[in-house]
């Protein structure tokens, strides 16, 4: 259970008989770490979110998340992705279901840069498992990858998949066991003139706290148009699951790792089959804008079509098969692709989390970590890649 879910005056009667440390509006992946990290902190939180935790439209509510280190030598999203994973784990062993599915991640080249010879130092003086191997050794190890035009690939094999939705809203049961407090209502974009000390509920009722967060994902600029805005901007995602061959074990975890083909034009990425829900595919390039509440979340067959032809170049056993399930979602990147955290221009104690999509939810212990420390007041500065300066308003 994630605690007792309300809506309307009843939300309102109890919440608003409190004054709470922090309210955190979002129970996405960043919003739950976030109010996770307070409470052990021992703070007095209440962590809200308008639909449920992970719902089916959040940013946070899919199948299969990657969690992998590989950022070509880009020290900050490392380091943050490499403090996070302990974490999965952790979480993982606690719950009922597996969240951390080790199967590693593998990225397939087609030409070499500077960019990856660094990344593989900074893993090497950082402590973290990536192994270089040429065409051959994929090959081998592999076969069910058609090598066309990659040259090498770039193994970490502490690396895998988390279970996205499982994994939020076992955070946020255990947030509740620890003594936080949870609830479903939606809440409104802030109007106060002078001190933020309260914001308001759909119904009217206020909610009173010293601080605020929003981590509300592609709601973040609908309930701040004029501080968010264009600085981020959600975008249609389609997601394919394929079913292999009965008896083919070659596409389970185990056999295959989770992949991201670094070189292909349109950067397509996928998981092996994970608990029976098929084999996945997804192209990360961003897709047409998208509003989350209104939206069409049905696929193309224009995008089932271009998918198909990518696997009979990448995984020809299964561009014939059936589609087992499909789903479309959102990114909401910045346009540098860096998280957006920061102070609110007008109210110093209300915090703007967002920007995550795309390859934020494993960083969603660390993003958790730094908020709840910026919150605190342990943290005085924002690092300024996440700052509302650094991402132009488009």
């Amino acid at each position: 259970m994630l605690g007792r879910a309300v809506r309307g005056a009843e939300a309102g009667s109890s919440a608003s008989r409190q004054k709470w440390d922090v309210i955190v509006v979002g129970a996405g992946v960043f919003g739950a770490w976030t109010a996770f990290k307070l409470r052990e902190a021992g703070r007095k939180v209440l962590l809200v979110d308008a639909w449920g935790a992970a719902h089916s439209r959040a940013s946070s509510g899919g199948e299969s998340r990657l969690i992998r280190t590989e950022y070509e030598g880009d020290e900050l999203y490392t380091r943050m992705a490499w403090e996070s994973l302990p974490q999965w784990q952790a979480l993982s062993q606690r719950a009922g279901l597996p969240i951390f599915h080790p199967v590693g991640a593998l990225y397939l080249y087609q030409h070499d840069s500077d960019d990856i010879t660094r990344s593989l130092a900074l893993h090497s003086r950082l402590g973290i498992p990536a192994m270089r191997l040429d065409r051959a050794e994929i090959a081998r190890r592999y076969p069910q990858i058609g090598l066309d035009q990659v040259s090498f690939g770039i193994l970490q094999p502490t690396m895998g998949a988390l279970m996205a939705r499982r994994s939020v809203q076992t955070l946020v049961a255990e947030f509740v066991s620890a003594g936080g407090v949870y609830e479903q209502v939606a809440v409104v974009t802030p109007e106060s003139q002078g001190l933020l000390d309260r914001i308001t509920t759909q119904d009217g009722v206020a909610l009173q706290a010293d601080q605020f967060v929003f981590a509300c994902g592609p709601w973040l600029p609908k309930l701040f148009p004029d501080v968010v805005g264009e600085r981020i901007a959600p975008t249609r995602q389609e997601v394919f699951f394929f079913a292999p061959e009965a008896g083919d074990l070659r596409f389970e975890g185990g056999h295959l790792p989770a992949w991201v083909d670094r070189d292909d034009p349109e950067l397509h990425y996928g998981f092996p089959v994970l608990e029976a829900r098929g084999f996945k595919v997804a192209l990360d390039s961003h897709g047409s804008r998208f509003d989350p509440d209104s939206g069409d979340r049905q696929i193309t067959a224009r995008g089932l079509a271009a998918v198909r032809r990518y696997l009979a170049r990448r995984f020809p056993a299964m561009a014939e098969r059936p589609l087992a399930e499909s789903r479309v979602c959102q990114y909401e990147n910045t346009a540098s692709g860096d998280f957006l955290i920061d102070r609110h221009p007008r109210w110093s104690n209300l915090c703007l989390v967002g920007g995550g999509s795309g390859h934020g939810f494993k960083h969603g212990p660390a993003v958790g970590r730094y908020v709840s420390e910026f919150v605190m007041g342990k943290a005085m500065t924002i690092e300024a890649r996440f700052s509302l300066l650094h991402h132009s308003k488009g």
